[in-house]
């Protein structure tokens, strides 16, 4: 009876120096298995690398000093003065910037420095050179507008891709502050900021800014309608506005936003705006005008004008637009963006959401 109680004894002993063996052996391979795993996040979500193909190692002080060449400085009045010593000379003058997009002679800027369509402005190159300017196009909603000059192979500004903008993106602004003795003054920052609205109030008037690009590069009185640049030199938005009561917030136009208009006018030397004829806001942008709107995606539709090419339509205040001819439109800036790379007569057809339900309207575009 004690032979085989020992026997089992030594049997189990044996079988828990195999199972700790066992144990310890399977640790140092799974320890050696994750020290060669790579990490792999939780998510399904890939992350995004934007890589440009071919582009060589960019000296940001030459950047710079290219685009200053297309960099000009804007006034509406010829002969009041030019010095930021001079007392109302920046009112006085309605100094600003503007930035060269054809060697044709069209400059691109801000609707509040160039004025109305065929109003006169003054232009001045780097060089000195200055000249007359008319304005061919303005758009008071956009705050941009383009005139055309007489001087001719003028150093044109390299566009860059606004949809493309990433939080953090190095910027940089430039333009012509406090005046034409510190012009084209370069100033750098990050985006801060994309897709932002902001409420403009003037004379009784509210005005929204849709889709605008946010940056702490400064910007100062005499910066707008110049440029925002990233690092290669491209063009990304037009300097318009900033919070005079806070420092480093200031906001620029995407610049794909005009790139159609600018392609039609560089082929005809004009643009015809098509025009459709709806005002809304995206859901950034209805926060201003009511807490019980809800709008998840889309244009919220405010106003129809009861003259334009939607008159005998059915759309109706409050209705959401969620597509023009099958595609997705988020802000007021896509609709336009659309729009524009069309022409006068062009029939679209527009994805209507009302109280749950859709439905589809057909319109041709009108001259506006």
């Amino acid at each position: 009876m004690y032979e085989l109680n020992s026997r089992k004894s030594k049997n189990i002993y044996v079988l828990l120096l195999i199972m700790i063996l066992v144990a310890f052996f399977t640790i140092i391979a799974y320890t050696l298995v994750l020290s060669n795993k790579k990490y792999e996040p939780l998510s399904n979500v890939t992350a995004k690398t934007i890589v440009r193909e071919k582009v060589e190692e960019v000296n940001i002080e030459d950047v710079l000093e290219n685009i200053t060449e297309s960099t000009v400085g804007i006034s509406k009045l010829k002969d009041i003065g030019t010095t930021i010593f001079l007392e109302h000379s920046i009112e006085n003058l309605n100094l600003g910037s503007g930035i060269i997009i054809s060697d044709k002679g069209y400059i691109l800027t801000n609707a509040h420095v160039a004025g109305d369509i065929y109003s006169i402005c003054y232009i001045t190159l780097k060089n000195g050179v200055t000249d007359n300017g008319t304005v061919i196009w303005s758009n008071e909603d956009l705050d941009l507008a383009i005139i055309k000059t007489n001087i001719k192979n003028l150093p044109v500004a390299k566009l860059g891709d606004s949809d493309e903008i990433r939080l953090g993106s190095k910027v940089y602004a430039i333009g012509n502050p406090l005046g034409y003795e510190l012009q084209r003054t370069v100033t750098s920052g990050i985006i801060s900021g994309i897709n932002r609205t902001i409420k403009v109030e003037n004379e009784n008037k509210k005005t929204y800014f849709e889709g605008l690009l946010q940056t702490d590069a400064t910007i100062n009185e005499g910066n707008s309608g110049g440029a925002l640049i990233n690092e290669y030199g491209e063009v990304l938005g037009i300097t318009t506005l900033k919070i005079e009561e806070s420092e480093g917030i200031g906001f620029a136009i995407p610049i794909n936003i005009v790139k159609p208009i600018i392609k039609k006018i560089n082929e005809t030397g004009k643009f015809e705006e098509p025009y459709i004829g709806i005002y809304g806001y995206d859901k950034e942008a209805v926060a201003y005008l009511s807490q019980n709107i809800e709008l998840e995606k889309g244009i919220y539709i405010e106003e129809i004008d009861k003259k334009g090419p939607l008159k005998n339509s059915n759309i109706i205040k409050g209705d959401i637009l969620e597509k023009i001819d099958g595609i997705k439109v988020e802000t007021m800036n896509d609709l336009k963006k659309y729009v524009y790379e069309k022409n006068i007569g062009d029939e679209v057809t527009l994805t209507i959401k009302r109280n749950k339900k859709k439905f589809e309207v057909k319109i041709k575009l009108e001259k506006l």
